[in-house]
């Protein structure tokens, strides 16, 4: 009876896995093409994966909470609509240092005229370790196939074993005892420490959080946890630099104030500072084309679209980005439509996978929040991310052909974090500056 696959789609050039969050069908439910099976989520937006044929849901690869990598198959559909023969669980890969040392054991083990145990019939994987333990202390099959596994896919670890034996046999000499001194040990522990650089790698402890039983505890949400671990990916990719600048933009907060109301009449459309700062950077980007890049391994991908990134606050405190497509080839009122749209759109949790996908470039508003200026961390596998600071009034020196005074302007930082693995210091720092440039140089007397 044959089968179909069905693999994650992939969803943007810089989303590489999603968190399986509802499965919709259950084994042996009939599913007609198009049909929704599950949904998933990654640190940027929930989406559907649907059914690409007819059939019967044969197996779901995945349970709700694991996370899947794109190009995983996710499920298996019998697309003859009928009951398949049972489907032989593929055994775990070893890497190639684990399986020589595995053909190494086998190799020793023959000498030794010991029996290896291989996969059970049910296709249950026992690593050359726990083998070895097993037929040394003389576990049967039946016997190593009832140990419920604690290992990661349930695998049964050597703990696993020598808690089944001590149990079994409370007064036995262990097996580390059993084995010292002959090469099947020096080998076992070769094994032991394969499986645990490459198998199951460890993790570094985590440091100790006293909680008080007046402190509330608050389980991180599953948006959250995929953000967290976006971000410090990007902190141990990129060598994150910053540059800061600050611009004087009373000209745009006058002109703003100025056309903002007609604008609305005749748009429909709200006429905030951010189209106005999009329209600026992606003019700097066109001069300066070397910022609208990515880095993949040791070579540079250099953009020919610019899209910029816009990162959206969510209601639930958490940030999404959208990204603005063509930025360069739109008008002032096609960015502000656009910005609306976008902005609307991620606060109801209503972006498809592809708004969010393909930016090249990000702009973070900070100022929204009456941040005057930050160090922003770069989206993977962009190089910059430049955030705005907070529109403040200050006293500030005005250059005249009178001379200089001091009067009430409206200024504002700029924080240009930029990847120093590729772009060096005299690059962020005249991009910055650029943007500078024309922020300040904004006509008041545009029309719009």
């Amino acid at each position: 009876m044959s089968k179909y696959e069905l693999k994650l789609p992939k969803m943007g050039e810089s989303v590489a896995e999603a968190t399986v969050t509802t499965w919709l069908k259950n084994i042996g439910d009939v599913i007609e093409a198009d049909d929704v099976l599950l949904e998933i989520a990654t640190d940027k937006v929930d989406s559907d994966v649907p059914s690409e044929v007819t059939g019967v849901l044969r197996e779901r690869c995945f349970e709700e909470g694991e996370v899947v990598k794109v190009g995983e198959v996710v499920a298996i559909i019998d697309i003859d609509g009928g009951a398949s023969e049972d489907i032989t669980e593929v055994p775990l890969e070893a890497e190639e240092e684990a399986q020589a040392i595995e053909e190494e054991i086998e190799r020793v083990a023959a000498q030794n005229q010991i029996m290896t145990p291989a996969v059970n019939t049910a296709g249950r994987f026992y690593s050359p370790l726990v083998r070895n333990i097993a037929q040394a202390e003389g576990i049967t099959k039946s016997e190593l196939d009832a140990i419920i596994g604690t290992g990661a896919g349930e695998r049964v670890t050597k703990n696993d074993v020598l808690e089944f034996i001590a149990q079994r046999k409370p007064a036995a000499t262990p097996i580390a005892s059993s084995l010292q001194g002959s090469k099947i040990a020096e080998t076992v522990s070769k094994i032991k420490i394969a499986e645990d650089n490459i198998a199951i790698p460890k993790s570094k402890p985590e440091p100790v959080n006293i909680v008080s039983g007046e402190d509330e505890v608050i389980e991180m949400s599953r948006m959250g946890k995929l953000i967290s671990k976006h971000m410090t990916d990007s902190l141990a990719t990129s060598a994150h630099v910053q540059s800061f600048v600050e611009a004087d933009v009373t000209n745009i907060w006058n002109w703003r104030e100025k056309v903002k109301n007609d604008f609305q009449k005749r748009q429909g459309e709200k006429l905030t500072f951010t189209p106005i700062f999009m329209e600026v950077i992606a003019q700097a980007l066109r001069e300066y084309p070397l910022m609208n890049i990515s880095v993949e391994g040791d070579k540079i991908v250099k953009k020919k679209s610019i899209n910029l990134g816009m990162a959206t606050a969510l209601p639930d405190g958490n940030l999404i980005v959208p990204v603005i497509k063509e930025a360069d080839e739109r008008s002032l009122v096609g960015l502000a439509k656009k910005v609306n749209d976008l902005a609307n759109r991620a606060r109801n949790n209503n972006l498809s996978p592809d708004d969010i996908q393909g930016g090249t470039y990000t702009v973070t508003n900070i100022g929204s929040f009456g941040t005057i200026m930050g160090t922003p961390i770069i989206n993977q596998p962009q190089v910059g991310i430049l955030a705005l600071g907070a529109i403040r009034k200050v006293p500030a020196v005005i250059e005249t052909s009178d001379g200089d005074f001091i009067g009430i302007r409206k200024r504002m930082f700029l924080s240009h974090s930029y990847d120093h693995r590729v772009v060096n210091g005299a690059l962020g720092g005249m991009f910055v500056q650029r943007v500078k440039e024309l922020l300040e140089s904004w006509d008041i007397n545009r029309v719009v």
